[in-house]
């Protein structure tokens, strides 16, 4: 018999084979298995939504950024309080090696802080000046209000002798000539001074100043001068221009030469003494910043607001040289 290419074939079925009973078993377990699990999904939703990917696509690794600085005071021990008494209202003192924090009198207060503000201002322009290298001062930095050591517009000056202006004679026009040097203007050395002292953790601290001279929000607390002094004195250049008690500095003519004298009168009268920065406003009262150094310790005492500050500094060095170690 011919097939047309329209005629239905019928095709043979096999004989069924019985399946294993323990199969069907299996099948019916399977079954309510995933019976059951839906309706667990469908009863926790957030369960089933924190499901693990497929093996082909590994959940991503959860990052914690790490702090990328170390604080720069601690208090491994309870500080202590009271004694020794200090006519300043706010104070503290400081290991310097380690940061732990020996003494304290509302160490937090913000407070106007004067000249003390040059320590920042140091301590930035080390980081983006060479000491050899020549500026000019800008036209307005001769009209500086208050205390200026007499520069000239448009005088070229290296970067050292300005320095030593800054932190032994304490010239407002000295940190202005800096400043306008480093950023190119006032108010970009002044976010640069802000944005350091944010990224050093200094929470008390605003600069609205180069030099100290302006008062208002112009603030830090006795913490955070410690914790910036510790960080600036990390640097030799800082220290050696700190620690110097009179700077003899060639100029050119018609000046031919400058004498700076530090205003730190613990140098050369207190043993070990070797730094750092006074202060003073009629707002701000007066400020310091000390720094001693005993048969492998040194201390950093700050002062703000004090009646007595070179003798609140002696009373606070003293004190933390005879603690037991």
């Amino acid at each position: 018999m011919r097939y047309s290419v329209l005629t239905q074939v019928e095709r043979r079925r096999r004989p069924r084979r019985r399946r294993p009973a323990f199969l069907l078993v299996l099948a019916a377990a399977l079954g309510a298995g995933a019976y059951f699990g839906v309706q667990h999904f469908r009863a926790h939703p957030e369960q089933a939504a924190a499901a693990p990917k497929p093996a082909s696509q590994p959940p991503r690794e959860r990052f914690t950024a790490r702090p990328t600085r170390v604080a720069l005071l601690s208090t491994p021990r309870a500080p202590r309080h009271g004694t020794p008494s200090v006519t300043a209202r706010s104070a503290i003192l400081v290991d310097a090696s380690s940061g732990a924090v020996l003494w304290q009198k509302r160490p937090h207060r913000r407070r106007p802080i004067a000249s003390t503000t040059k320590i920042m201002t140091a301590a930035l322009v080390l980081e983006r000046l060479r000491l050899d290298q020549v500026v000019t001062v800008a036209p307005g930095v001769p009209r500086t209000p208050l205390v200026r050591e007499g520069l000239r517009a448009h005088e070229r000056v290296p970067v050292w002798k300005l320095l030593d202006g800054l932190l032994i004679f304490s010239g407002n026009d000295d940190a202005l000539a800096l400043a306008v040097a480093a950023a190119g203007s006032r108010p970009r050395f002044l976010a640069l001074m802000n944005g350091k002292a944010q990224e050093l953790g200094l929470h008390d601290t605003h600069f609205a100043s180069v030099s100290g001279v302006i008062d208002e929000n112009n603030y830090s607390s006795a913490w955070d001068l410690a914790a910036l002094t510790r960080y600036a004195t990390r640097d030799p250049r800082f220290r050696k221009v700190v620690a110097t008690r009179i700077a003899r500095v060639p100029w050119a003519a018609p000046t031919y030469g400058k004498v700076y004298v530090n205003k730190n009168a613990l140098l050369g009268t207190y043993r070990g003494a070797d730094g750092v920065k006074t202060g003073w406003t009629t707002v701000a009262g007066h400020c310091l910043v000390a720094s001693a150094h005993r048969k492998g310790v040194r201390l950093i005492a700050v002062l703000l607001h004090s009646a007595d500050p070179y003798g609140d500094a002696r009373r606070l060095l003293n004190f933390g040289f005879a603690l037991p170690r």
